[in-house]
């Protein structure tokens, strides 16, 4: 079952959500080329060919004809930090806020799989500075206080606040010690610093040893198409104010090639510094989402 953003209540309740998001993202792989990825949450990782089979658990093969072997206590669990931008220009489109929306309801998926896994998970909030930082933990209640957090970034009164990413990134990079699973979720709109800044910033975690996801939170038909109706509209910077009257055709053009240009960048970058860089188009499925950490969390095992 893939779910999109548009389909669902904004007063769902985020645990149960998450828990819908990752129960129909497993139903799904059942039935696509991924079932390989460990659905059995609990104690089990898929036997891989030429281990030792003495830890294979024979009533799972019994049930699901497909081997397992029994994880245990001194195995290493992934650590994962989820870095979520909340600064103005996440809260596009205003009506909707649907990019701030769909970062939090996919880190409430996130965290609920990390927690099924036994892996531990954290959550930072941030904008032009850390706000939010928690321990990464692994316990029920943590990810119930990770899901609190994460209720209030769309319930509460927006402030004006601007981005400072990579000042944030080299702060998170100095703040957690064990090599961890960096997932961040934003825009990468900032007007106060160049790419080559925030690029440093993404090495510096690099260097300490962490893997990193960049997903590249955008409502790609009116931020990246530039797709609006062809009648003179007013523009504003939410992170500034600035206002700009024009009509969205004279411009189309040249907007298109400067989106593209700044997402081309991004990516070769990423790319160089093997940094996993995800496009996240808000109108698209949240099942995108947890491929690709399951992808990472496989490759990092």
């Amino acid at each position: 079952m893939s779910i999109k953003l548009s389909e669902i209540k904004q007063n769902t309740s985020l645990e149960l959500l998450a828990r819908q998001l990752v129960e129909g993202f497993i139903t799904g792989l059942h039935k696509s080329p991924y079932h390989g990825f460990s659905v059995e949450f609990a104690e089990h990782r898929l036997y891989n060919e030429g281990e030792s089979t003495r830890h294979i658990d024979w009533k799972v093969y019994a049930r699901t004809d497909r081997l397992f072997t029994k994880r245990y206590e001194e195995e290493t669990n992934l650590r994962c930090l989820i870095a979520i931008d909340t600064s103005q220009s996440m809260y596009y489109p205003v009506k909707s806020l649907s990019k701030i929306r769909f970062s939090v309801y996919a880190a409430s998926a996130l965290s609920y799989m990390l927690q099924k896994q036994r892996d531990a998970v954290g959550l930072c909030l941030f904008s032009d500075q850390i706000e939010t930082l928690t321990a990464v933990k692994s316990t029920p209640t943590h990810v119930d206080k990770i899901f609190g957090l994460l209720e209030q970034v769309t319930s509460q009164e927006r402030k004006e606040k601007k981005t400072r990413v990579s000042n944030v990134l080299h702060e998170i990079a100095e703040k957690i010690h064990k090599r961890s699973l960096v997932i961040i979720f934003s825009d990468m709109f900032d007007s106060e610093e160049n790419i080559d800044d925030l690029f440093k910033a993404l090495q510096h975690l690099k260097h300490n040893k962490h893997e990193v996801i960049v997903f590249h939170v955008m409502d790609n038909e009116t931020e990246l198409l530039f797709d609006f109706e062809d009648r003179p509209m007013e523009f504003v910077d939410l992170e500034t104010g600035d206002k700009l009257k024009l009509n969205p055709a004279d411009i189309k053009e040249r907007y298109r090639i400067e989106a593209e240009r700044f997402h081309k960048s991004l990516t070769m970058r990423c790319n160089q510094y093997k940094i996993d860089f995800v496009e996240a188009d808000v109108r698209g499925a949240f099942n995108h989402i947890l491929q690709t950490y399951l992808i990472k969390r496989t490759n990092m095992r």
